[in-house]
């Protein structure tokens, strides 16, 4: 379990296929602190710490994942954001995200706005009812509050802050996003479904 609060970013110094799936190792001062089994979040992926070092740890995403996510498209020299599982004896800062993204997005624009940034996000509609206007969303792990939300598209708006310590800072009009949708929501619709 996660709270969307990246914790810094990480560079991708290798992207090894074994199989369908594909091992990532990823270059951090957080590897040191990591150990083997440990939960932590890609871009807003769960994967599972499989090596590590003073400098550097290794994950395996298997191609359920890379299907559902962007992690696919990741190439060395790629940003990544990381957060590591929470603990559960102090403030949940963001919201509760588990890590298990539900599909991808597709940045639409980028605005700047004189000291923050809008962005645009396109997303399937078949997930329309789980977002809501000034609800929560994971976007490449990073909880947000989405606004002018449509069937198809929502906005957030970045502080600087979060621009200058995520990946946010590279996306641009075309590029895909992870989303994980809020818990609630889908707990809710999930309800509501088998009622009908």
């Amino acid at each position: 379990m996660f709270t969307g609060i990246i914790e810094t970013t990480g560079t991708v110094t290798q992207a090894a296929r074994q199989g369908s799936n594909l091992k990532f190792t990823i270059q951090t001062p957080l590897a040191a602190e990591l150990k083997i089994d440990q939960s932590v979040s890609h871009n807003g992926v769960c994967l599972t710490v499989t090596r590590q070092d003073a400098a550097t740890f290794d994950v395996v995403a298997i191609d359920e994942t890379l299907q559902k996510t962007n992690l696919g498209q990741l190439k060395p020299g790629a940003a990544v954001n990381l957060e590591r599982a929470m603990v559960f004896n102090g403030r949940i800062d963001g919201h509760l995200v588990q890590g298990h993204v539900d599909g991808t997005g597709t940045c639409l624009s980028v605005t700047a706005q004189d000291g923050s940034w809008v962005y645009r996000i396109g997303f399937a509609t078949q997930f329309a009812a789980l977002v809501v206007e000034k609800g929560s969303i994971c976007l490449n792990g990073i909880s947000l509050t989405v606004f002018n939300v449509r069937d198809d598209e929502f906005t957030v708006a970045i502080i600087p802050y979060t621009y200058e310590h995520t990946n946010i800072q590279h996306l641009q009009a075309g590029d895909t996003v992870n989303l994980e949708f809020d818990i609630l929501g889908k707990f809710v619709a999930r309800h509501m479904d088998l009622r009908n």
